[in-house]
């Protein structure tokens, strides 16, 4: 099993290394290489209400930013993917930089970017603005890749070795490099205090995976999501306009996944954009009008949009009838997120 990391006086504190197996050498050619995927479709994490309890799992900080591959290919060409395939190589330069300063011959590291902010907690927001807004067209030079997974490294596909065999070849790999790519550290603690202990921090919740599990695509259950304050990204169906409120922005109305293809109406969102946000939200939305809402819904002073544009909402709970409860905007998010959009269960 994998020693544990622990995290000492906050969640991007120094961890301390242990003896680790020796990589693979790419230079010998004796020995059959794995074919490298061009892309891995992500392991995702399933929402639990609390944190599951066992040697078997281990925990981190749940980073609050973009979920990028990052692929070191044959021959050192660099290529940043997110979620949904889009490459951002040239959005993150200095991630991209500091990945050929580890003198990998081929690799693939799953990871989040983020920015911090003071307290050295992840900050969407600041990410967001950053690259310039959904759409923008800014690289985010300050931004750090918080590695968590290793799915290949020169020559050899690791998806199939457990989490904790992945994690050590991982640690091998980064070390303690001082530049963008940082390693997101496992906690030496149960579950339940380590939740609390990330609330009162003001983080966004924990992340529980399973040392014995190998790397697969999808929400399988080996790693959990538990959440400080509810957040999810929802697209945006219409908007109430208002000539007294900021940017004449009154509300934006929400809908979920339901299925592959149905949305359905998750209520609305009518807090945390300032002035300059609401501006750049109507504009961007009166883009996209049209005649009918997308999914039945009787509203009056609407205005109604091709649900194509994902928003990050933070709420409190949900209602009875599947609404959300005290929601706040986050953020816009890109396009390149909409298969990230919130998929309530039947």
């Amino acid at each position: 099993m994998c020693a544990r990391r622990v995290l000492r006086s906050g969640p991007v504190a120094e961890i301390a290394r242990s003896p680790l197996p020796k990589r693979r050498d790419a230079r010998q050619r004796a020995l059959t290489l794995d074919p490298m995927p061009d892309r891995v479709e992500p392991c995702l994490a399933l929402l639990a209400s609390k944190p599951p309890v066992g040697d078997q799992w281990a925990y981190e900080v749940k980073w609050d930013g973009y979920r990028l591959a990052v692929h070191v290919d044959p021959g050192r060409r660099v290529r940043i993917l997110t979620r949904g395939g889009f490459d951002w190589t040239l959005r993150f330069p200095t991630i991209a930089h500091d990945i050929r300063e580890l003198g990998v011959d081929s690799a693939i590291i799953d990871g989040e970017a983020v920015v911090l902010d003071e307290r050295g907690a992840s900050d969407f927001g600041a990410l967001q603005q950053a690259l310039g807004g959904r759409g923008g067209k800014r690289s985010a030079a300050g931004a750090l890749l918080y590695a968590f997974d290793l799915l290949y490294l020169d020559g050899r596909d690791l998806r199939a070795l457990p989490l904790s065999e992945r994690r050590r070849l991982l640690i091998d790999l980064i070390g303690k490099q001082h530049s963008s790519i940082r390693l997101s550290e496992e906690v030496d603690a149960e579950g339940a205090p380590f939740l609390k202990l990330a609330c009162e921090m003001g983080l966004e919740g924990i992340i529980a995976k399973r040392l014995d599990a190998p790397y697969r695509a999808g929400r399988g259950g080996e790693w959990l999501k538990i959440k400080c304050v509810q957040s999810e990204t929802f697209v945006v169906i219409g908007y109430e306009f208002s000539a007294s409120a900021l940017g004449g922005l009154g509300r934006l109305l929400l809908a979920a996944r339901k299925g592959s293809t149905d949305l359905v109406y998750v209520g609305g969102v009518g807090t945390g954009f300032g002035q300059k946000a609401a501006t750049a939200i109507r504009k961007l939305l009166d883009g996209f009008i049209i005649p009918k809402p997308a999914i039945p819904l009787k509203r009056s002073n609407v205005r109604w949009v091709t649900p194509m544009i994902p928003v990050e909402i933070q709420f409190r709970a949900w209602t009875n009838d599947g609404k959300l409860r005290h929601a706040s905007y986050k953020g816009m998010r890109e396009d390149a997120d909409m298969a990230d959009i919130f998929v309530v269960s039947d």
